[in-house]
């Protein structure tokens, strides 16, 4: 397989988006299986008693070096691990490493009040939940309806207590819940560029600049509704699956002018060392972000983990108009 089989148009822009020194990487990215990563529960089983069934049915998971409670298998063995009795009950949930660190930078403590805002089918929502101990309040969202009950049986099966799903629009939420939350997570939904898989055709089969104007307007309407649902000194951390600028850092210099020095853009300290990304970018055909993107992040994809966008947000006064 060639990555030549991607949308023209698409490898293109990547290639006008990533470091030279990191394209061919990136490029061959699409065309690879990658290892198969999860996390263990700890609100159903202890860590130990996990490995020891994996172990049994003849599986050796690889630890990731600075997230906890991860590991990861080779490709072959993908199938082993979902149809194990581990996975289908909980104890353990399949998700990628990059997915992984959103949690992790946004940090929610035990006894917190989080909003997470397009939660389905819930890896991020889990993780959060295992992290605060079951400990607070997680108030997890999701719009799409089929989705959403994937997220609900998710939350049931994993023992998360803390979460509360919610079936409606996030854009909504504020008006509703309005300065409540401690932190937010919005892994926004998105045109899914570093999902593509060559072995997946129907991955990139509706690719299209459309797509991702379509999206661009949707996560500026969930990025507003996450500041005004945040209280003063809360945090936001934004994510994406996808590279395109329009997603990234576009909707979150908008943001910064509508909300000016209410907000500012923190500095990212990745838990992992061996991992390829790049600052946000300072400029995107013609348009100038703001200079404060570049403490945002872009993850760039190989063998062991997908590409994602991250950005996290620090909230300094009420942005609630009288």
């Amino acid at each position: 397989m060639s990555p030549e089989q991607l949308p023209e148009e698409f490898l293109a822009r990547l290639q006008q988006i990533v470091p030279a020194t990191h394209w061919p990487r990136v490029r061959d990215s699409f065309t690879l299986p990658r290892r198969v990563a999860f996390r263990i529960n700890p609100l159903r089983s202890d860590p130990g008693r996990v490995l020891d069934e994996l172990a049994a049915l003849g599986l050796q998971p690889e630890p990731v070096s600075g997230l906890p409670l991860a590991y990861t298998l080779p490709p072959t063995a993908k199938s082993r691990l979902t149809h194990a009795a581990a996975h289908e009950e909980g104890r353990l949930y399949v998700q990628g490493i990059a997915s992984m660190l959103a949690p992790l930078l946004l940090d929610p403590r035990p006894g917190e009040r989080i909003l997470d805002l397009a939660a389905a089918p819930g890896g991020k929502t889990l993780q959060m939940a295992a992290m605060m101990r079951n400990q607070g309040w997680i108030s997890a969202v999701e719009h799409a309806k089929s989705r959403y009950h994937r997220l609900k049986a998710n939350v049931l099966r994993h023992g998360a207590h803390c979460v509360h799903t919610y079936l409606m629009d996030g854009a909504r939420v504020w008006r509703k819940c309005p300065e409540q939350f401690d932190r937010v997570l919005l892994d926004a939904p998105c045109s899914s560029e570093a999902r593509f898989q060559l072995q997946q055709p129907q991955s990139f089969a509706f690719w299209s600049r459309r797509k991702i104007r379509e999206m661009s307007r949707k996560q500026g309407r969930l990025l507003f509704s996450a500041v005004q649902s945040l209280k003063p000194g809360g945090c936001l951390l934004y994510a994406t699956c996808s590279f395109a600028p329009e997603e990234n850092e576009a909707p979150i210099s908008k943001l910064l002018q509508t909300f000016g020095d209410a907000l500012s853009i923190e500095p990212l300290q990745l838990p992992l060392t061996d991992v390829h990304w790049q600052p946000g970018l300072g400029h995107w055909q013609g348009k100038a972000f703001a200079p404060a993107m570049e403490h945002s992040l872009r993850l760039l994809p190989d063998e062991r983990m997908g590409g994602f966008y991250l950005c996290k947000l620090r909230k300094h006064r009420s942005t609630l108009r009288a």
